[in-house]
């Protein structure tokens, strides 16, 4: 058997028995996961139906899936009304005095809120901004760290019926205002500061300008984070005074329509003003719990942290563990300080069952040489998620070498598109270094050709899923649904088209090489750049890299950028190194023309890098909102390197 071929980690049989998803099979009648998946997309209503009472929705599902006249017509569960804050805060069967949230941050400050307390803080939210003339379909929108105040409102705007969006405080005014201003909030709750590397990073000043530019707001309330003593900012009411008059309210939650609106989360923005996605209700909460309790295995008494900001998808994956009798644990602030032991130190500290992380996140410790299963006691750790990206062979092969033997590696992959996922984890299955391990159940994914057809294992192609699913956006606010169909369905009429570049493997799983619009051509051949950054990523030297096309002499030629390894030089050793490990673990037509090495390399504000940004920027294209970017300076630098090299 290859290495290829060995699985890093196989759950013997007494574990696979105690998982959630070995219940669902029990409950379905399927042995298997294949199996399960088959029925899952070929009897959706089926499928939905039986996740509803699986995983503890309330109430009376009705009828589950009423199609329409095309793919997102579709309507789930069109009869059951719910509210989604009393799902989360009172599902999974917790007990009124154990943790819903433990917020931590970089300064090791800890906070605890049960669920009783919690359900007190919700109550007094949503009274206040009922006092505040905040009805259903009003939108209500945070400028918060991921801290409790943030899920507070959150679920306070959702016991109304109010639609609740966020942002990160790392945001800038423009960032905020493009974001917002598109939904006309009637409530902004925000920031006074946040702790970010060490230092303190003051938001008071920005306030005003978000404030003048979000002409509809009647409230802005302001969470004191850092500076607890100072007073309000002019135009703001502190969280405190907010809250006061209403603490002791009795919860109330608007019993409402599946569909009902909940979320807007917005795209990256790189290539635009960012696109606001309209999430539904129910159809976001029974995917989570589909992917909390069956794929993640997380139950009542887990405690569960994901490494997120409020400006992430992952936020509201996190939000909702709650709704499974879990606890959720919040972290603010950067993911290496004060050591790159940070997020293991937690884990160790809070006992986590399930830690989630970003794949650069692994791939940048692992550089470190950290080993926190020789550092760290982490007994309790049972799953390690990874997402944001591609996670490398060598991600995998850490995450079992030097994290833990035996935690089961969810590599998942979806997007703020779904709020959710389309391929994830298998707790009852192997996993295989490289490899998501299956399609999510429910979700009829496949990979398609220029033509319209799937193509066989081991084939790049499009990544489709052909059956609609409970999350699809009710659409784009403010669109007459002219742009969400050219978004995701023009592409392949009546089939949802995600925009990642993958393959099937040998072992049903799935590998992602990329986003299609940033796939290379070079002389006609699509490339996935996941590739090239798997190759050139091991060598120490070189801390990340990120690759494009620059459009020369009628073609398209690869350009790597490497930011270097502390001490490293890119000389023309290391360069015929970089070229030969791609030619040999790539092909030749993956070795790139151009290797430059640069200070910095531009990524969205929730850490992922743009290449598309980087693309337009070389290729005299215009790039549409660098408020988008955390550092859109190193674009400007980055042009002027080429130049000189090409010079």
């Amino acid at each position: 058997m290859s290495a290829a071929d060995r699985p890093l980690w196989t759950p013997d049989a007494a574990r696979v028995d105690q998982t959630r998803l070995a219940g669902f099979f029990d409950a379905t009648k399927f042995g298997a996961y294949v199996d399960a998946h088959r029925w899952s997309v070929e009897h959706p209503s089926d499928f939905w139906t039986a996740v509803w009472r699986e995983c503890g929705m309330p109430g009376e599902p009705g009828t589950a899936m009423r199609r329409g006249k095309w793919f997102g017509d579709t309507q789930f569960f069109p009869e059951a009304s719910l509210n989604v804050a009393q799902v989360v805060l009172e599902g999974g069967g917790a007990a009124p005095d154990e943790a819903m949230w433990v917020q931590r941050d970089e300064t090791g400050r800890r906070r605890e809120v049960t669920r009783a307390e919690a359900v007190g803080l919700v109550a007094a939210a949503a009274a206040a901004l009922r006092a505040d003339g905040v009805v259903a379909g009003d939108r209500v929108v945070a400028w918060l760290p991921n801290i409790v105040e943030t899920q507070v409102v959150m679920l306070a705007a959702a016991s109304i019926g109010a639609v609740f969006s966020s942002t990160s405080p790392d945001f800038g005014v423009d960032g905020v205002v493009d974001r917002f201003g598109q939904i006309e909030p009637v409530v902004l709750v925000a920031v006074d500061g946040y702790h970010y590397g060490g230092k303190v990073i003051d938001c008071r000043a920005k306030l005003a300008d978000i404030q003048s530019g979000l002409p509809t707001l009647r409230r802005t309330v302001l969470v004191s984070n850092v500076w607890p003593d100072d007073p309000p900012v002019a135009g703001s009411t502190s969280w405190d005074q907010w809250l006061e008059p209403y603490r002791g309210a009795v919860p109330v939650y608007e019993q409402l329509p599946f569909d009902q609106p909940w979320l807007v989360l917005f795209s990256s923005g790189t290539t635009g003003v960012p696109k606001c996605i309209v999430h539904r209700a129910g159809g976001v909460l029974i995917q989570h719990l589909k992917e909390h309790q069956l794929h993640c295995d997380i139950s009542a008494g887990d405690r569960v942290m994901y490494f997120t900001t409020a400006g992430w998808m992952m936020w509201n994956w996190l939000s909702t563990v709650p709704a499974s009798g879990a606890t959720a644990v919040l972290y603010d602030g950067s993911p290496f300080h004060p050591s790159p032991a940070a997020l293991f130190d937690i884990a160790q500290e809070e006992r986590l069952t399930f830690l989630g992380v970003g794949a650069k996140f692994l791939d940048s410790v692992r550089k470190e040489g950290l080993s926190p299963r020789t550092t760290h006691q982490l007994p309790a750790l049972r799953t390690v998620a990874s997402t944001g990206s591609p996670l490398s062979v060598e991600g995998f092969e850490w995450v079992y070498r030097d994290l833990h033997p035996e935690v089961h590696l969810a590599s998942i992959s979806g997007g703020t598109d779904l709020c959710g996922c389309f391929v994830g984890g298998d707790p009852t299955s192997a996993v295989y270094a490289g490899e998501i391990q299956r399609p999510a159940l429910g979700m009829a994914v496949e990979v398609w050709g220029e033509d319209g057809r799937a193509v066989p294992v081991g084939e790049r192609g499009e990544l489709v899923c052909t059956v609609p699913f409970p999350s699809i956006p009710l659409g784009f606010w403010g669109d007459d649904g002219t742009r969400f169909r050219a978004a995701y369905f023009d592409r392949f009429p009546g089939v949802w088209a995600h925009g990642d570049f993958a393959s099937w493997t040998k072992h049903g799983g799935m590998v992602i090489h990329g986003r299609s619009d940033t796939t290379l051509n070079p002389g006609g051949v699509r490339i996935g750049t996941a590739e090239i950054y798997r190759q050139v990523e091991q060598l120490p030297q070189i801390v990340e890299s990120l690759v494009f096309g620059q459009e020369w002499d009628d073609d398209t030629r690869i350009v790597l950028l490497v930011r270097l390894a502390d001490g490293s030089v890119l000389d023309d050793e290391l360069v015929a190194a970089i070229r030969d490990r791609v030619r040999t673990g790539c092909t030749p037509r993956h070795v790139p023309a151009v290797v430059l090495a640069v200070d910095d390399l531009p990524r969205t504000r929730s850490g992922k890098l743009v290449e598309l940004a980087v693309a337009d920027a070389v290729n005299g294209r215009e790039v549409r909102n660098t408020t988008a970017l955390a550092n859109p300076e190193s674009l400007a630098a980055i042009v002027a390197r080429l130049e000189l090299a090409v010079l």
